[in-house]
């Protein structure tokens, strides 16, 4: 079976995710998605709540699954019997980036990585980007899945109520 493990923190999942997951769908029998802890990133959702919401948007495909994990992905890899990791490039700036994780996790365990640059549409698009002017009152509808905007919304608006009854 080729299988291959998308990672990423997923908080929360965009277009530009779906993008790359829905194209990975088509060239490997199966897609991980596995939603990384990420010890030095604030999140705004749990790990199990962006496990739901990647499973949720990602439910009209068979061949996608959704996991998590914390710790070094070639470790994931490793225990999961997966080869191969592919990432989604934006810009030269994450290649850079992407580069030096691609060779470490070569060098720690022998894990592939393949590179797919996302549609120009979805060039611009990050999680922090949505999050920081959905924050702010933004419109971030053509970003984001519907079920994903009803949860950033009610978020947003529990952190914002909370944060003003501290004053």
């Amino acid at each position: 079976m080729n299988r291959v493990v998308c990672p990423g923190s997923f908080d929360p999942i965009t277009f530009g995710h779906l993008d790359i997951i829905t194209r990975a769908s088509a060239l490997f029998d199966e897609v991980v998605i596995a939603v990384m802890v990420n010890k030095t990133k604030k999140t705004l959702f749990t790990v199990e709540e962006r496990m739901e919401m990647a499973k949720d948007v990602t439910a009209a495909y068979p061949n996608v699954t959704v996991d998590s994990w914390s710790g070094l992905l070639v470790d994931y890899c490793k225990a999961n019997s997966i080869n191969t990791i592919i990432k989604g490039l934006r810009a030269v700036t994450d290649f850079d980036y992407e580069l030096q994780m691609s060779q470490m996790n070569l060098q720690l365990q022998n894990v592939e990585t393949l590179f797919m640059s996302t549609s120009p549409s979805h060039s611009f698009l990050s999680s922090s980007l949505v999050k920081e002017i959905a924050s702010y009152g933004g419109d971030v509808s053509s970003y984001i899945p519907a079920p994903v905007l009803t949860r950033l919304k009610t978020r947003l608006a529990s952190v914002n109520s909370d944060s003003s009854s501290e004053k």
